[in-house]
């Protein structure tokens, strides 16, 4: 299973999404509080390319961008597979 890491702040909709998407597929992520932490905001921006927004989601290291990104994906047929990388 892949390694998969989320930055989020609480209250986001979007964030509950992808969230609510990975569970649904039991998919076990770690979860970075940016608004309660600043070095995770800071990461957060450094690994993204200075997005801004949240969610942002990394499997097994790669961006994959946000909450509507990672939707795409999953329509796409594509995130299935990355998933199922080993970590």
């Amino acid at each position: 299973m892949a390694k998969v890491e989320i930055y989020t702040s609480p209250w986001c909709g979007y964030c509950a999404r992808a969230k609510d998407l990975l569970e649904s597929r039991g998919v076990e992520f770690v979860e970075y509080d940016t608004m309660e932490d600043a070095a995770n905001r800071a990461e957060s921006l450094k690994r993204s390319g200075g997005r801004t927004s949240v969610p942002q989601i990394f499997v097994n290291g790669q961006h994959i961008g946000g909450s509507d990104d990672m939707a795409a994906l999953d329509r796409a047929g594509k995130l299935e597979p990355l998933l199922a990388q080993p970590g």
